[in-house]
């Protein structure tokens, strides 16, 4: 009788771990994929995001040299220095967003739409973004106006980045909804099969935060491979200041995970300490 009493608490005990251990695996993907399916896809959060890097000293120099590279027959100096005037005005922050509204808009033109074989934004864009308009008295010592500057329409992403890009999207699309479905059915499931709830849903806990501690270094760490790549410190810079506008969120959901499952796992361990010398 004890027997047979014992093999099912047993089997019990297993299926719950397993189901708690797998909800506690899903977590931080669950998140990440939320983050990038619907974090991301909201264009105005998109460009809000973006919005406070039009101030970024390291995003301003970038962008300074690049339009100092590529102003053909004018000094470079005299270019820089009317690029610098441009990006501390007003007009320079609304083409800033404009622009970035306008890149979002192509990539995910690009990418419902399997037809497209790059990402290109239209010449108008780059031109409001790069080329300021010259002071007065330096139009003749400059001799350039925007049509300075290419119009041709700007490629961001190639045909064969783009196809990776457009399948992983997809991918994301559709684990955006089930992982973080698929994680609370198994963690209720891990919780209520279990013998013990309160160390099943203790332990859910602690896995869920020890996601998300995983989850903010795996931030931490793509961030590091994502900047290390490129050579020059200014450009180094205003990539770290561009991940960090675009992470900012999975960043607070991860601590989020962290700090919420340390708190039920305090609160279960405080209701058994009650509960044992009630």
């Amino acid at each position: 009788m004890t027997r047979n009493t014992r093999t099912p608490r047993s089997t019990r005990t297993t299926l719950s771990a397993a189901l708690v251990a797998l909800a506690c695996l899903l977590a931080p993907f669950a998140t990440l994929t939320l983050w990038a399916s619907y974090g991301l896809r909201d264009q105005e959060r998109y460009v809000e995001a973006l919005a406070p890097l039009a101030t970024d000293a390291a995003v301003r120099r970038t962008i300074v040299e690049g339009v100092a590279r590529e102003a053909p027959g004018v000094p470079r100096r005299v270019v820089e220095d009317e690029v610098r005037r441009f990006t501390a005005t007003p007009a320079y922050r609304a083409a800033w967003d404009e622009g970035n509204r306008e890149t979002y808009a192509a990539v995910m033109r690009a990418l419902a739409d399997p037809a497209r074989d790059e990402v290109a934004v239209p010449p108008s864009m780059p031109a409001r973004m790069s080329a300021p308009a010259p002071a007065p008295a330096s139009k003749r010592q400059l001799g350039f106006t925007q049509a300075s500057f290419s119009q041709s329409p700007v490629t961001l992403l190639p045909r064969q980045n783009l196809d990776v890009l457009r399948r992983s999207y997809h991918a994301l699309d559709v684990a955006g909804f089930w992982l973080p479905v698929a994680a609370v059915a198994f963690a209720g499931a891990g919780i209520a099969v279990a013998v013990c709830r309160r160390r099943a849903l203790t332990a859910t806990a602690l896995g869920t935060a020890l996601g998300g501690a995983l989850l903010g270094v795996a931030v931490v760490v793509a961030r590091h491979f994502t900047v290390d790549g490129l050579t020059d410190p200014a450009h180094r810079t205003a990539a770290a200041a561009v991940y960090d506008a675009l992470t900012e969120t999975l960043r607070t959901a991860s601590w989020l995970l962290l700090a919420g499952g340390l708190t039920v796992a305090g609160a279960a361990w405080l209701a058994g300490v009650v509960r044992a010398r009630a």
